[in-house]
């Protein structure tokens, strides 16, 4: 069973790690991966994971996470005695300490470990995970611990106007049940602000407002400023008590880094940069440097402060990449409109888009007609025009008249639900270069420890008359710049936003390790009905004009492809009452009576049958012949048509060093090769059947050769999973080619693909430039170090300055133009 959270609290990348590597460690927890970057964790579990006990066990290691389960309306579930795996046990077990849980299986309300909020009290952690239908929604920013939470939602309650209300910390959200009052906002206002100070709501709508990351918050960092106010003061006095303003600016100011330390070295995981600042500040005070340990936890405090807002910037910037989910639909029922979440609309119902709104859920229109804006789902910057019987997806945004919408697939099934899962997933496919700095990681910094270790003896040993104070602050120094938190963060921040930068270009990758592949691709293999042509024939040529009447009439009947784009292009009401004795002759033709005369209309085999000879036409693409009697009358050409987007898409390719373009189709070699020479296909492949496809594509692939294969039927699924890269065509393509692929086209337009692949390269450019730089400037100040040339702000800066520099130039990536 796949179980999915959103981690709320992780403010380290090298913490993340710890994290994940302890989930991994649980038996009952198999491929367990955590996102620093969106805050997602994902793991499978053959046993009913309990949320409270999975909460605390990693709130024993990173005790400021939260959780949030989003694979359930109620997020802690019910208990299964048969599968019910015991996390409390296991970490008595591992770390000594024990915790103990009151459980309410009620299924609605369950009593959590206490916690401590920002306020410095414990409260009992208790959450209610009720959703209110049809209820009014707010933002509720500020809250310090669920027990805040609770408290609130109490006195909310007893309003006489309020009939049901609901706080859920995790999420953030107040939903009350209350008649429509325009004062109602302000009235809960009040309410909050008698329980709860600095809490402050908002209409759901205005989130982002809420959302934008903040540099400063002064309620979070006030130890820090009473921290610089006393160390200031500190330099206006001499003696003991000077010593003592130093040693307790010093607590205030590091005091958070140095419980992290401790509480590490209880769970015998210390080598992260908490256990190393403290060491290395420990070691100027025992110098007698209060100002040197001081400074150093204030610059790598602000340093942190700063970090912490680049990565929240980062965050909220893809964010806004992936912001095309409707937050309502309104369904029309009984004769009134009615306001509910897209999650409670079923299929069939009808809704209504008004002008500005976002379309919440896919479906058709029965009413109206408009101008959609589709850029957040393909990158495409011009409107389309729908009309009645039109499809329309998810996350457009309507535009200048009101939409009827017959709704055709559940929300969670929707264009939008499925981008989203899409996008946040990725994650937890981890490109090369992250995988090895993970393990880079766990190897530099106890080397570089173990090397700080030589450092103070070694030259007390072989060298004379040395200084035992002086190698001990190198010592320190070193170690204050062997954290690895700028490749740690920097690496899969920037992979995360060249997803995002993709998908805003209508390119949904599912994995930083396919955009890091992108690059990589020498030979592009197509399909050719759907992908390269519109799988829509029309009619290219007639040797008579007067034909098109005759075939229209003849083919009338039918219903095969060809005799729709021959009725289509006659374009006038057909009058079937002249028609007469329709019989069709399966792989040949047709016979057919028009005003009383006898027609024949089939391929040239037929036509052979019939003793007939017929014109070559000059242009390539199924012939329908067509004689009257005995006489040959002329011809017809239907043809594939070549989507206006294929011949740029393949220039594009070129362009971005693709080697080699290939297309397998089961059309004959004749209109295969023509295609191909109208579209600068370099080699076809033609008479295949969907085995073949495969077949074919394992003969180009090989050792040297990365292959991309780009196809949307469901016949293409096959090949798209075989191929090194499988790219779907998204807005037209089948869920089976989707969920095949690695790579999904939102746009249906191969010029994305060469658009992904300049993504791939700058995304790789930049990691490449944050592992470069990250590594000289800290290998530089390790040699400056050993010679005394440096002291501990260099080292500082060599740690929280470098990562602060490699965050904000993984941001580049969502900035570049494309």
């Amino acid at each position: 069973m796949k179980y999915k959270y959103k981690v709320n609290g992780l403010d380290c990348a090298n913490c993340t790690q710890k994290l994940e590597d302890s989930l991994n460690k649980k038996e009952e927890i198999n491929d367990c991966v955590i996102s620093f970057a969106t805050g997602m964790m994902t793991f499978e579990s053959e046993y009913d994971i309990d949320d409270h006990e999975l909460l605390s066990f990693m709130q024993s290691i990173e005790d400021e996470v939260t959780i949030e389960n989003l694979l359930s309306n109620i997020t802690h579930h019910e208990h299964h005695e048969e599968h019910k795996h015991d996390f409390e046990h296991e970490h008595h077990d591992e770390c000594g300490c024990h915790h103990e849980h009151d459980h309410d299986c009620c299924g609605h309300e369950h009593h959590h470990h206490d916690h401590e909020c920002g306020c410095g009290h414990h409260h009992e952690h208790v959450e209610d995970h009720r959703e209110l239908t049809n209820a009014i929604k707010y933002n509720i920013v500020g809250l310090d611990c669920a027990n805040c939470a609770s408290k609130v939602e109490t006195e909310i309650k007893k309003q006489s106007y309020i009939d049901d209300a609901v706080v859920n910390f995790s999420t953030q959200k107040l939903m009350v049940k209350a008649k429509n009052d325009p004062q109602l906002l302000d009235k809960l206002q009040a309410v909050v602000d008698s329980v709860e100070e600095g809490v402050t709501l908002s209409k759901e709508d205005d989130k982002k407002e809420y959302n934008k990351p903040k540099l400063f918050n002064l309620k979070e960092n006030i130890e820090l400023v009473e921290g610089i106010i006393i160390f200031i003061g500190a330099h206006l006095f001499t003696g003991g008590f000077s010593t003592f303003l130093y040693l307790f600016a010093y607590l205030l100011i590091g005091y958070k880094v140095i419980l992290k330390a401790i509480k590490n070295i209880g769970h015998k995981d210390f080598l992260d940069e908490n256990f190393l600042m403290c060491l290395a500040t420990f070691g100027a005070i025992a110098l007698g440097d209060y100002s040197e340990a001081i400074a150093v936890m204030l610059f790598y405090a602000i340093g942190e402060i700063f970090q912490g807002y680049a990565v929240n910037k980062t965050r909220s910037s893809i964010s806004s990449l992936m912001d095309i989910k409707s937050e309502y639909a309104t369904i029309v029922k009984d004769e009134q409109m009615i306001q509910v979440t897209p999650e409670e609309v079923n299929v069939g119902e009808t809704i209504v888009v008004k002008v500005g709104e976002k379309v919440p859920l896919d479906g058709k229109v029965i009413k109206g007609n408009s101008m959609l804006d589709t850029a957040s789902l393909t990158g495409e910057s011009v409107p389309r025009r729908v009309e009645v019987g039109d499809e329309v997806l998810s996350g457009v945004v309507n535009l200048n008249d009101i939409l009827y919408i017959e709704v055709t697939k559940h929300y969670a099934d929707s264009t939008v639900s499925r981008i989203i899962d899409l996008v946040e997933n990725s994650a937890s496919k981890k490109a090369k270069i992250e995988k090895f700095i993970t393990r880079f990681a766990k190897v530099y910094t106890p080397t570089v420890v173990g090397l700080a270790i030589l450092l103070l003896i070694v030259p007390m040993i072989i060298l004379p008359n040395q200084s035992f104070y002086t190698w001990l602050y190198r010592a320190c120094t070193f170690l204050v710049v062997s954290c690895p938190c700028a490749l740690v963060i920097s690496v899969p921040l920037g992979l995360y936003a060249g997803i995002g930068k993709a998908s805003a270009l209508g390119v949904l990758v599912k994995g930083g390790n396919y955009l890091e592949l992108l690059k990589d691709i020498d030979t592009v293999v197509f399909d050719k009905t759907g992908t390269l042509t519109k799988g829509e024939f029309e009619v290219v040529e007639t040797s008579n004009d007067d034909l098109l009447e005759i075939g229209a009439y003849g083919e009338y009947m039918s219903n095969h492809p060809i005799a729709r784009s021959i009725v289509k292009a006659y374009g006038k009401e057909i009058d079937s009452s002249r028609i007469e004795d329709f019989k069709e002759i399966a792989g040949k033709g047709l016979t057919v009576v028009i005003d009383h005369q006898h027609y024949y209309l089939g391929n040239e085999k037929y036509f052979k049958e019939l003793n007939l000879s017929v014109l070559q036409p000059e242009k390539i693409g199924t012939m329908v012949h067509i004689a009257c009697g005995d006489q040959y009358l002329g011809y017809i050409v239907v043809a594939d048509v070549i989507k206006e987007s294929t011949i740029p898409g393949i220039q594009d390719l070129k362009k971005a060093h693709v080697k080699q373009t290939v297309m397998l189709t089961g059309d004959h070699s004749t209109v295969a090769n023509d295609i191909a020479t109208r579209t600068g296909i370099d080699q076809v492949y033609s008479d295949l059947l969907p085995q073949d496809k495969v077949s074919q594509l394992e003969n180009l692939m090989s050792d040297e050769h990365v292959v991309a294969f780009v196809g949307d039927g469901i016949n293409d699924a096959p090949v798209l999973a075989r191929s090194d890269i499988g790219i779907a065509m998204g807005g037209v393509g089948s869920d089976v080619a989707i969920e095949a692929a690695d790579v999904v086209l939102m746009s249906d337009d191969i010029t994305a693909i060469a658009k992904a692949i300049d993504v791939s390269h700058y995304t790789n450019f930049i990691l490449k430039e944050n592992v470069t730089f990250t590594l000289i400037i800290k290998i530089g100040v390790l040699i400056l170090t050993l010679f005394g040339l440096t002291n501990m702000w260099m080292g500082v800066f060599a740690d929280v300055g470098v990562t602060l520099i490699a965050i904000c130039n993984s941001m580049r990536i969502l900035y570049k133009k494309s």
